[in-house]
């Protein structure tokens, strides 16, 4: 890659320190940027890089962590810089020495969560449109919790994965589950909380230390359930971080039910980037959410 000058350009400027690099190596871990970590004698730093279109992405993301950052919640890696040249796009981040899951504590990750979750705002969505993986995520701002996750959520990845091909009987289940929707919120009537968005067993770690970091974010206000639905989804996150959290903050009645109706969201969007082989758990899912409502 030959974006490295422009970068280490724009290091030296935003820091006001001289930056230049003696080390760049590739780190591993994402499917959707290719990643380096670089450094000169002194100074670490992590980089996202990508097509040059894809500027919008990161300068969303570096809000993204700026919003959980500003919480005093959880801590994140700070965004430094972000810019593009002809070719690539690049977001540069705080470098932190992570994967110490051994010594992790989980329970702080927990209390951590739940108190990013009580930073709330007048509005559902955000001042930002990001992405959720590659896919558009649209943060329009609204009132009305059901009608955004229905439309900015369900129906805009029902509509992508039409425009992909996947026709029948996933639209059909989809459909009837949009018309019936408002049922899964007649006793439920969630807050606008700061939410990561993405909260996977992928996007947090701990540092040296032990304490919890998260990342790669697609921060929104909306229904705290939705991100602790979505730990359960890929590997789930240790039994610690469960028992701290929901001390801290106890769920809903209904919260199984309505779990399946958030993460029902992000195996459509894994359905429109990797594939037909979340079609089955997707069509699943609708039949039994569409079960709990007849």
């Amino acid at each position: 890659m030959n974006a490295w000058p422009e970068i280490a350009k724009q290091i030296t400027a935003t820091t006001q320190r001289p930056f230049d690099p003696k080390e760049i190596r590739t780190v591993g871990g994402g499917c959707i940027n290719q990643t380096y970590c670089i450094a000169d004698d002194q100074r670490y730093f992590f980089v996202k890089t990508n097509d040059t279109v894809r500027l919008t992405m990161f300068a969303a993301e570096a809000a993204g962590l700026q919003e959980i950052i500003q919480s005093n919640t959880l801590r994140a890696p700070h965004p430094i810089c972000w810019e593009r040249d002809n070719q690539y796009s690049w977001l540069v981040l705080e470098y932190l020495d992570l994967n110490h899951r051994a010594n992790g504590i989980a329970e702080e990750l927990g209390t951590g969560l739940a108190a990013m979750h009580r930073m709330t705002a007048p509005q559902f969505g955000w001042t930002h449109d990001n992405t959720i993986g590659s896919t558009p995520q649209i943060n329009t701002p609204s009132s009305d919790w059901p009608a955004f996750w229905h439309t900015n959520r369900l129906q805009y990845q029902l509509d992508l994965a039409q425009t992909k091909g996947y026709h029948g009987k996933l639209q059909k289940l989809g459909e009837q589950l949009l018309e019936d929707f408002s049922q899964f919120f007649t006793s439920h009537t969630p807050k606008p909380s700061l939410l990561h968005g993405d909260l996977w067993n992928g996007n947090f770690s701990y540092d040296q230390t032990g304490h919890p970091v998260v990342f790669d974010p697609a921060v929104y206000y909306g229904d705290r359930e939705a991100d602790i639905a979505m730990t359960e989804l890929f590997g789930g996150f240790p039994a610690g971080f469960y028992s701290a959290y929901r001390h801290e903050y106890p769920l809903e009645s209904g919260y199984n039910v309505r779990k399946v109706l958030y993460n029902l969201y992000h195996v459509l969007n894994h359905l429109n980037l990797f594939g037909g082989g979340y079609r089955h758990q997707a069509e699943q899912m609708m039949n039994y959410l569409l079960a709990e409502i007849r």
